[in-house]
């Protein structure tokens, strides 16, 4: 572990820092034969789960947890729908997209139908949302003729060497590209005063014209569009629309990353994006896509696309097979079915506000955001400096997990818990995170 910097190690299991019963000891030890060096293990004292249920974990012993930091099970874990689905299909066929068979379609049709105000017509997929990224960077670059990519300084876009490359989340083990632009994240309490939307669009725009000064052509600018690895900063809707005219003035184009934003997160709108009234030239979708089965993708515009599928055709093993279909197009069914939107907004606000009330308390909280299921809590040392926190929060990320109520933390300050529950989260549920956190703070300052 030693000289990494990512930003998950301020929630990381740490060997030989806190003593474990012997036969999680050896568990762990196993592990690390079999797996080797490069696994990271959540929270100071691990968890054994064996269960999911809803927006909960089971440990070994029977333990609930509530899960309020893994978007991927978004529905809840082993919704009955969804699993349904899933094995319905595999006792049926599984097979790839170089057969003919109704299911991709119908997802498309269905994805597509949730942009009406875009010109994104095809669904192209994949495993991961890493391997949508990189396949939208390797259409951006195709359709451009460009290769500069712009992020947020402490953003994440996945793990594949070409990505991993603009994901400056990894930490400075993970060398940035020289093709490569950082620029702050829109953060309003950190920039009282100031027009966050302006400044975003001239911190884009400088690093648009710095490409030129070194003879690069930019490619894309690649938003995730609830800035969750900058500490979810959800902030104002419109404020990314001057960055996004900004690179397609320079004749790149705008890459949506909904894989941690995307499929309801918001409340308010399907897609993040859609907050802003912005039109992307690539989504990526991915993480909660499949609610645990791995599938992922992107929608993309036929202009964007025509000369990729013309010069690189494009195939994926299992990317786009029937039964990691029949787990999206069930995800969908349940997102719609159920008014998931409806509930992700009026929980998720009710979870905002009810943390937003401890503020009085604990002087250390200096902001609370978000918007639907997305909450980001800014712990600092004090209100005038704003300085971050960070020990603070790996005591609370912790202590919240011995009281069985899992987050994380994020930002590039490693001081924003992260609060992600399941969009079919109750106000019931959302009470105890309030309590539980109430009681953390209250426990670890």
């Amino acid at each position: 572990m030693k000289g990494t910097t990512d930003l998950n190690m301020v929630n990381a299991f740490i060997p030989g820092q806190v003593d474990l019963d012997p036969q999680m000891s050896q568990m762990i030890e196993r592990r690390e034969t079999l797996l080797g060096p490069a696994y990271r293990l959540m929270y100071e004292r691990p968890l054994h789960i064996v269960k999911g249920e809803g927006v909960w974990l089971i440990d070994q012993d029977g333990n609930k947890f509530l899960d309020a930091y893994n978007n991927v099970a978004s529905l809840g874990h082993c919704h009955p729908e969804i699993t349904e689905a899933i094995c319905n299909q595999v006792q049926t066929l599984a097979t790839n997209t170089r057969y003919l068979h109704n299911m991709i379609m119908e997802l498309a049709d269905a994805l597509i139908t949730t942009v009406p105000e875009t010109n994104l017509k095809h669904l192209m997929l994949t495993c991961s949302g890493s391997e949508a990224n990189d396949l939208a960077f390797r259409i951006a670059k195709q359709f451009t003729d460009g290769v500069g990519i712009i992020v947020t300084e402490t953003a994440y876009h996945g793990f594949t060497d070409a990505v991993s490359q603009f994901s400056p989340s990894l930490g400075t083990g993970v060398n940035l590209g020289t093709h490569v632009k950082t620029v702050p994240a829109p953060n309003a309490y950190h920039a009282e005063g100031v027009d966050i939307a302006s400044k975003f669009t001239s911190d884009v725009q400088h690093a648009i014209d710095d490409f030129r000064r070194h003879g690069i052509k930019p490619a894309a600018l690649i938003i995730d569009s609830a800035f969750t690895s900058d500490g979810i900063l959800t902030g104002e809707p419109g404020l990314i629309a001057g960055a996004v005219e900004a690179i397609k003035q320079a004749g790149g184009i705008y890459i949506a990353d909904e894989v941690q934003a995307g499929f309801a997160r918001t409340g308010e709108s399907m897609w993040g994006f859609q907050r802003h009234g912005v039109i992307p030239d690539i989504v990526t979708i991915g993480k909660p896509m499949g609610n645990g089965h791995p599938v992922a993708g992107l929608m993309v515009s036929h202009e964007v696309v025509e000369n990729f599928g013309i010069n690189s055709r494009y195939f994926n093993t299992f990317g786009g097979n029937t039964v990691s279909c029949a787990a999206a197009l069930a995800v969908l069914n349940v997102i719609k079915s159920q008014d998931i939107l409806s509930n992700a907004n009026t929980v998720g606000t009710h979870l905002r506000e009810g943390i937003e009330k401890l503020m009085t308390k604990y002087p250390c909280i200096g902001d609370v955001r978000g918007v639907g299921m997305f909450v980001g809590v800014e712990l600092v040392k004090d209100r005038q400096s704003k300085q971050p926190d960070r020990e603070l929060t790996s005591r609370v990320v912790n202590r919240m997990q011995q009281n069985q109520v899992l987050i994380s933390a994020c930002a590039k300050g490693h001081n924003v818990l992260k609060i992600r529950p399941p969009l079919i989260l109750t106000k019931e549920q959302a009470d105890l995170i309030i309590t539980t956190l109430d009681k953390a703070l209250a426990e670890t300052l």
